[in-house]
């Protein structure tokens, strides 16, 4: 970390804890990440995408249990 960092750091441990909390919300916020609501929209997306794919017979679906079976022949459980 450069030395400007290093101080910001060493003034924020002196803070308290909802305060870093709340400074850490913020500059996490900064970063422009995705939110959780922007990731919840995006699997549900995925799910409708998928559930669409399989209505229209454009995936073949295998049951749950020739895929586990694959899983313990190739791990060996």
């Amino acid at each position: 970390m450069s030395t400007i960092a290093d101080k910001v750091f060493d003034e924020a441990l002196s803070l308290p804890a909802d305060a870093r909390l709340s400074l850490v919300e913020r500059l996490l916020t900064s970063l422009n990440l995705p939110t959780r609501a922007d990731i919840d929209r995006q699997w549900a997306d995925e799910a409708e995408r998928r559930v669409a794919e399989i209505e229209m017979g454009e995936v073949k679906l295998i049951p749950g249990e020739k895929v586990f079976e694959k899983i313990r022949r190739k791990y060996g459980r």
